[in-house]
C-alpha cells in the first residue's frame, strides 16, 4: 500500500488520489472484518457437522446459530460501510476533479490535441468507478487469499497444495487470455468504431444521398467495412469463448477434486465428513478473488490507459491567468511575424504575418478560397492552436489574456454558425446573465427582434423548438447577435453574410455602421466586395500572406491596376 501511494504522488492526478488514504485504510479495515467473517459458514458447517450432529443438542444449535446470525449481520454491516465510504470518496473525488477536467479537456480540444473532450470524462469516470467501485474492493479482498490458504493448511496439506496448484492454473490461463485475446478485441471495436464513424458521418447528409442516388454506392463502402469488422469480431470471440470455456472447466473441476480429496482424506481417517464440506467452501472462497481479477484484468488495462491519458492530459493544462493586469481591454490589433501552423502540414498556412488594426477602424478582408482569412480570424481571437510570433490587442498578448474576463470584449462570429441547448434568449447572452435590455438591443442591430417576437414564446424559444424554424440565414444572424452582444470593443466576424439575404445585409451593414460609429475594432471578412464600402483599411491575402494592405481606396485602386495590368498582358 505505501509503495502505492508513493506512486500516486508524482503526479497531479496521483496527488489527489493519495489525499484519499484515509479512505482506502477504513475501507481495508472493513474488508478485514467482512473476510475475516466470511469464515463464519464455514465454522458453522463445522460445528453442525461435528458438534450438534454427534451431540444432537438443540440448545447447542439455537446458540451456534444465533452467533452465526449476529456475524452474518456484523459482517453485512462492515460491507455495507465500504461500499458507503467509497460512494462518498467517489463523490469527493469528482469536486476535486470534475471542474479542472472539464477545463483540461476543453483546452485540449481547443489544441486540437484530443478527438473529443468527453474522452477525457470517460476516462475520469471510468477511473472513478474503478477506485470507488466492486474493482478496487477486489484488491483488498486479494490478500486474504493467503489466510484462507493457511486455513486449507491447517485442516490437511493436501487441501492446500490443491488449491495452490488451482491457481497456479487460473493465473497462467490469465496470463493466456490477457495475451491472446486482448488485441484481437481491441482491433474488432477500433473496427467497429471505424465503421460506426463511416456511417454517422455520411447519414448527417441524408438528403443529399437521396437526392443524387448515392445509397447503393454508400452501402457498397459500409458493408466491405461492415464485413471486416464482423471477421474480427468473430476471431475475437473464437478466442474468448475458448478461455471461458477452459476457466469454466478449471471452476468445476476445483469444486469436484477439492471434494474427491477431501473425501480420501475421510476415508483415510484423516479428516472429518464437517471439515471435508468446509474446505470445499473454503478453497472456493480462497480462490473467488483470482477469479475475480483474471474477470478484471481487460478492465484494469482499460483503467491503466484511462489514467495515463488522464494523468498527460492534466500535466498539459494551466489554469488561465485572472490578474487584474491581464483584464479585458481595447485598443489597436498587432501582428508581429506571425506564423500559424497545423499539424499534418508541412506548409505554414499564415506566413511571417505582420498587420496593424488601428483601434475603432472596420477592417475588411478579401481573399480566395484557402488564403487564410479563416486562421488569421481565429489567430485574432486567440483560438488557434499553433502561433508563434506576437498578437497583441491593446498592447497585451492575446495568448495571456483571461478568455473568462476578456470574452465579453470580444465578438466572434465563426464560419460554421453553432448556436447551443437553451432559449434564443440565453444564445444570444451566451448563456451568462440575462440582461433583457442587452439581448433586445443585440437582436435590434441585426434586425431580429420583429422576427423573434412573431415565435409563440419569443426570446423563451427553445433552439430545439425553434431549430427547425430557422433558416440558416436567420442562425447566422442570431450568432451574429451573439457576437454584438454587449457592444464588445474588439469584432471579427468571418463570412458573416454567407447565407444572408438583402435584409440581413442591410441589418449586418447597419450593425457594422454603429460600432464603427462607437469607435468599435470590426474585423470582417468576406468574398463579397459590396462589403468594402464598410471598410476604412482594406486586407488582400494570397497564401497566407499580406498581398496588399493599407486604407480602402489606395487598396482597391492597386487592385483594379494590376487586374487591368493582367487583362493587357493576356490580350
Amino acid at each position: 500500500m505505501k509503495q502505492v501511494l508513493n506512486f500516486l504522488d508524482r503526479s497531479e492526478l496521483g496527488r489527489v488520489l493519495a489525499g484519499f488514504r484515509q479512505e482506502f485504510w477504513i475501507a481495508g479495515f472493513f474488508s478485514l472484518v467482512v473476510n475475516l467473517l466470511l469464515l463464519t459458514p464455514t465454522l458453522y458447517m463445522l460445528q453442525l457437522y461435528d458438534r450438534v450432529m454427534v451431540s444432537t443438542s438443540e440448545l447447542t444449535l439455537v446458540a451456534v446459530s444465533l452467533i452465526t446470525i449476529f456475524l452474518l449481520a456484523l459482517m453485512a454491516f462492515a460491507e455495507w460501510g465500504r461500499t458507503r465510504l467509497l460512494v462518498q470518496a467517489g463523490m469527493r473525488l469528482d469536486k476535486l476533479l470534475s471542474s479542472r477536467v472539464f477545463g483540461a479537456a476543453f483546452a485540449a480540444s481547443l489544441r486540437q490535441s484530443v478527438n473529443s473532450p468527453a474522452r477525457a470524462f470517460s476516462d475520469f469516470t471510468q477511473i472513478r468507478q474503478f477506485l470507488t467501485g466492486s474493482g478496487i474492493l477486489t484488491f483488498f479482498d486479494a490478500p486474504w487469499t493467503l489466510i484462507y490458504l493457511a486455513v486449507l493448511f491447517s485442516l490437511h496439506p493436501l487441501l492446500g497444495v490443491v488449491a495452490l496448484v488451482f491457481m497456479a492454473l487460473q493465473g497462467a490461463l490469465a496470463w493466456w487470455g490477457q495475451r491472446h485475446t486482448v488485441a484481437p478485441a481491441d482491433t474488432a471495436a477500433k473496427s467497429l468504431a471505424e465503421v460506426n464513424g463511416f456511417l454517422q458521418t455520411k447519414l448527417r447528409n441524408a438528403e443529399v444521398l437521396e437526392a443524387m442516388g448515392m445509397l447503393p454506392q454508400l452501402q457498397l463502402h459500409w458493408a466491405t467495412r461492415h464485413t471486416d469488422y464482423m471477421d474480427k469480431n468473430a476471431a475475437s470471440l473464437s478466442l474468448l469463448n475458448r478461455t471461458a470455456a477452459w476457466s469454466k472447466l478449471l471452476r468445476y473441476s476445483q469444486q469436484s477434486l477439492a471434494l474427491g480429496v477431501g473425501a480420501l482424506l475421510v476415508i483415510d481417517g484423516q479428516l472429518t465428513a464437517g471439515a471435508m464440506i468446509a474446505a470445499n467452501v473454503l478453497m472456493s472462497r480462497a480462490l473467488a478473488p483470482i477469479d475475480q481479477m483474471v474477470g478484471l484484468w481487460r478492465v484494469m488495462a482499460g483503467v491503466k490507459a484511462a489514467y495515463q491519458r488522464m494523468e498527460s492530459l492534466l500535466q498539459s493544462y494551466h489554469e488561465p491567468l485572472t490578474e487584474s493586469g491581464l483584464a479585458p481591454t481595447d485598443g489597436e490589433v498587432v501582428l508581429r511575424d506571425v506564423v500559424a501552423t497545423a499539424s499534418g502540414r508541412d506548409e505554414p498556412i499564415l506566413k511571417s504575418m505582420n498587420l496593424t488594426i488601428p483601434a475603432g477602424n472596420v477592417l475588411v478582408i478579401l481573399g480566395a478560397s484557402g488564403s487564410g482569412k479563416s486562421t488569421l480570424a481565429r489567430v485574432l481571437v486567440g483560438v488557434w492552436p499553433d502561433v508563434s510570433g506576437e498578437v497583441l490587442w491593446g498592447g497585451r498578448s492575446v495568448a495571456d489574456l483571461d478568455h473568462v474576463a476578456c470574452g465579453p470584449d470580444l465578438g466572434y462570429l465563426p464560419q460554421d454558425v453553432e448556436l447551443f441547448d437553451g432559449s434564443i434568449a440565453e444564445n444570444i447572452a451566451r448563456f451568462g446573465d440575462l440582461v433583457p435590455e442587452k439581448v433586445i438591443d443585440a437582436a435590434t442591430c441585426t434586425g431580429l427582434h420583429d422576427m423573434i417576437l412573431r415565435f409563440p414564446k419569443g426570446y423563451d424559444t427553445s433552439m430545439g423548438e425553434a431549430g427547425s424554424l430557422l433558416s440558416a440565414g436567420q442562425r447566422q444572424r442570431i450568432g451574429l447577435a451573439r457576437a454584438v452582444y454587449g457592444r464588445p470593443s474588439l469584432l471579427v466576424l468571418d463570412e458573416p453574410n454567407a447565407n444572408l439575404d438583402e435584409m440581413g445585409e442591410q441589418a449586418l451593414a447597419k450593425a457594422i455602421q454603429e460600432f464603427k460609429a462607437m469607435g468599435k475594432t470590426v474585423v470582417l471578412i468576406s468574398h463579397r466586395p459590396g462589403v468594402l464600402a464598410l471598410a476604412d483599411r482594406v486586407l488582400v491575402m494570397r497564401d497566407g500572406t499580406v498581398a496588399q494592405e493599407g486604407p480602402r481606396d489606395e487598396v482597391v485602386s492597386a487592385v483594379r491596376r494590376q487586374h487591368q495590368t493582367a487583362a493587357s498582358a493576356a490580350v
